[in-house]
């Protein structure tokens, strides 16, 4: 699936020489956290985020929004003076995958798509990767994840398939991941269904490991003082 497919098209952008109050208001009227920058051919010049606007607020005007005294201090300050002006960029022919490497690299939450002259085409989020992976792996329907240790060698995954369906369950997605263990792989298969216990028994009489695909995870989680995964 590439980027063309999943990104936003109607983009709501915003010119350098306007405030940051324009900014702020816009976001907030969209509902948004990123305004691309863009000049007058349609070009990317930059991008302005709600944590550019926080971090150049008075602490007075965060907790007084209509402090007047404030207000007109900052009045001045323009998009240009406060935006990136180098953003991170993606491709209409990258794929999600791609897009989803780059935002774990480059720790941004969203890229304008560009194409190879850098006139904006769409803007890709987080909130639109999660999206398109949610249809590609197919876990909107209804459904249980079931995980199964396997033995990294040919013909183990159709094992899996064969006896799946066999019990005449559709399949909503499989995932096959690296395992902590040598020579074996975590398989995760999205089944659309709720009743997986006869799965489950010939897949153990075949002499498969079955794993909760949550305890599986949270095993792999770093471990230590003071560390905090909340995103």
């Amino acid at each position: 699936m590439f980027v063309s497919s999943s990104m936003v098209k109607k983009v709501i952008t915003i010119d350098k020489d306007r405030s940051v109050f324009d900014a702020q208001e816009t976001m907030a009227a969209n509902n948004i956290r990123h305004l691309p920058v863009i000049d007058s051919d349609n070009r990317v010049i930059g991008i302005i985020t709600d944590r550019d606007i926080r971090s150049v607020m008075p602490y007075r005007l965060l907790k007084e929004p209509d402090n007047q005294e404030e207000r007109e201090k900052l009045q001045a300050l323009t998009v240009g003076k406060i935006m990136t002006t180098t953003p991170k960029t993606i491709s209409p022919m990258d794929t999600i995958q791609d897009a989803l490497l780059k935002i774990q690299k480059d720790k941004v939450g969203a890229f304008p798509v560009v194409d190879d002259h850098g006139v904006l085409k769409g803007i890709l989020s987080v909130r639109d990767l999660l999206r398109a992976f949610i249809n590609v792996m197919g876990i909107g329907e209804p459904g249980t994840l079931i995980g199964i240790i396997v033995e990294e060698k040919v013909g183990q995954l159709k094992k899996i398939v064969d006896i799946v369906t066999q019990e005449n369950i559709s399949f909503g997605s499989v995932l096959v991941a690296r395992y902590w263990d040598e020579g074996k792989r975590a398989v995760f298969a999205y089944l659309l269904t709720n009743n997986v216990v006869r799965v489950k028994a010939k897949l153990r009489d075949m002499g498969f490991t079955l794993i909760d695909p949550m305890e599986w995870y949270l095993d792999q989680l770093p471990e230590g003082p003071g560390k905090n995964n909340q995103a």
